[in-house]
């Protein structure tokens, strides 16, 4: 059943996984592991909202989050050499390439699988925000400060993609994501004194 929030309809699954992902990014700001278990829970709820608005690329997704929350929820606890908490790091300039490499490769794979194989009508943008979903997730998973630089592009061409798809209450959620990232790196940079440490590069 349709909810009547404001000037928009929303669902209950929809207003729920936006509860859940807004938790999750607040304790991944914080550097809680607790953030992971809202991730997984989300990303189940999220995974239904998408299905039934033909994002394919978004619902698949969800479940490779879930499978990287598991990996990122243990490396968190346990992640580094001497399987003491995992500190926050930063990429070298290899890295950097590498994670934008992978980004470009990711898109051109997802965005003809999804052009092909899916009655998508937004396969390029699903794919190519697919895709750094994916990147910015494994670099969250393993604490590294790029993490919050991809999320806020991807979050910011989000909300044009679900204003477009009609789930405004989802397009809200990414604009308050943006917000979010930019105090998680600032956070994570030590700028705030919310739990960033000195950055060592990995």
């Amino acid at each position: 059943m349709p909810l009547h929030l404001a000037v928009f309809a929303t669902t209950p699954l929809e207003l729920l996984s936006f509860m859940l992902s807004v938790a999750t990014v607040w304790f991944n700001i914080r550097q809680s592991h607790w953030g992971w278990l809202f991730a997984i829970i989300s990303s189940a709820t999220y995974g239904l909202v998408f299905y039934g608005s033909r994002l394919y690329g978004d619902m698949g997704l969800q479940l490779v989050f879930i499978a990287v929350s598991i990996f990122g929820w243990y490396q968190w606890l346990h992640g580094d050499d001497s399987h003491d908490r995992l500190p926050v790091t930063s990429l070298t300039a290899r890295g950097r390439w590498s994670a934008a490499a992978a980004w470009l490769g990711g898109f051109v794979v997802l965005a003809w699988f999804l052009k092909t194989y899916t009655d998508t009508d937004v396969p390029h943008s699903d794919g190519f925000l697919t895709a750094g979903s994916l990147v910015g997730q494994l670099l969250l998973s393993r604490k590294k400060i790029e993490n919050w630089h991809v999320w806020i592009v991807v979050d910011v061409l989000y909300v044009g993609l679900y204003l477009h798809k009609n789930l405004i209450l989802t397009a809200i959620l990414y604009g308050v994501f943006v917000g979010m990232a930019v105090v998680g790196l600032r956070a994570w940079s030590g700028d705030t004194g919310t739990g960033g440490r000195r950055l060592a590069l990995e």
